[in-house]
């Protein structure tokens, strides 16, 4: 599994922008993927994870009812689309592959095998 993220950029609260990670490997559809985001002086934080089929979801509090997770197998991508955009997003987004059988253990990023470079997302007032 080989990721690239993209689609960060500046954006006003309240705007939206959607996040891509690209896939270059062969074993996609095998792994769960995950969003992370690392805030300026903070940790590293869960934000979404989907299941290999994208029939199962999953996202952090803070962000759940504005932002979606989805997958697209056959173009071997995973996108997270933000809505309603807060200052408190501003972080560099990760996106990360885990190789699992089940749907669990997603909020640790210490479960994901592989780590996308990472793309910074800032949202002004």
């Amino acid at each position: 599994v080989q990721l690239q993220a993209s689609g960060g950029g500046l954006v006003q609260a309240g705007g939206s922008l959607r996040l891509s990670c690209a896939d270059s490997g062969r074993t996609f559809s095998t792994y769960i993927m995950g969003w992370f985001r690392r805030a300026p002086g903070k940790e590293r934080e869960f934000v979404a994870a989907i299941n290999w089929n994208g029939r199962s979801t999953d996202y952090a509090a803070s962000v759940k009812g504005r932002f979606t997770i989805s997958r697209d197998n056959a173009k071997t991508t995973v996108h997270l689309q933000m809505n309603s955009l807060k200052p408190e997003d501003t972080a560099v987004y990760y996106c990360a592959a885990r190789r699992a059988i089940y749907f669990s253990d997603y909020f640790d990023e210490r479960n994901f095998d592989s780590w996308g470079q990472g793309t910074l997302v800032t949202v002004s007032s």
